[in-house]
């Protein structure tokens, strides 16, 4: 009798520290979006660290003026949006607005006004964008394809704004005038 007792002590134990290492495991994880900061002693639990608030995704590439939609004004900038913005900025015939409707994973859509004109722009997929000419007898839009395309070249009375569609949820607008 004293060695089923014994057997069924050491059955108990071994269920006992398998449920010990479970639950040791499953209190490993996170489910917060922010970021742990590392231990410096082998054994410590990491602590949280505060991480600023971003609007939108981080963009992987960079641009001249960064987020700032103000460095438009004069029709000449290189920017990164993320979600809808309006960008108003001197055009050929006075003011004009670009307002980026949609951006997406390699996705792109937005609307020009200048006067009584406007134009439209979208693009989809990995490579993707468009080039919008204003001029101040009218525009003309051409999206698709931009594949190794730099920074647009000035036009003689003109804003040429290329839009191009980022992997990781951006776009970066390039507007060039002749002033």
């Amino acid at each position: 009798m004293a060695a089923t007792t014994a057997r069924g002590l050491r059955r108990t134990g071994v269920a006992l520290a398998a449920l010990i290492a479970l639950t040791a495991a499953a209190g490993c994880g996170s489910d917060s979006d922010t970021p742990a900061k590392a231990s410096s002693r082998p054994g410590e639990r990491p602590t949280k660290v505060d991480s600023p608030q971003q609007p939108g995704p981080r963009p992987s590439v960079s641009a001249a003026d960064g987020r700032d939609i103000t460095a438009c004004a004069d029709g000449n900038c290189e920017i990164v949006v993320s979600e809808p913005v309006k960008i108003p900025f001197k055009g050929p015939r006075g003011p004009a607005t670009l307002s980026v409707t949609e951006v997406g994973l390699n996705a792109i859509a937005y609307t020009v006004k200048s006067g009584n004109g406007r134009s439209t722009g979208s693009a989809s997929g990995p490579g993707q964008g468009c080039i919008t000419v204003l001029r101040s007898n009218g525009s003309g839009n051409s999206c698709g394809g931009l594949g190794a395309a730099g920074r647009p070249s000035p036009q003689p009375d003109a804003v040429v704004i290329q839009a191009a569609a980022g992997e990781d949820g951006t776009a970066v607008f390039q507007f060039v005038s002749d002033r």
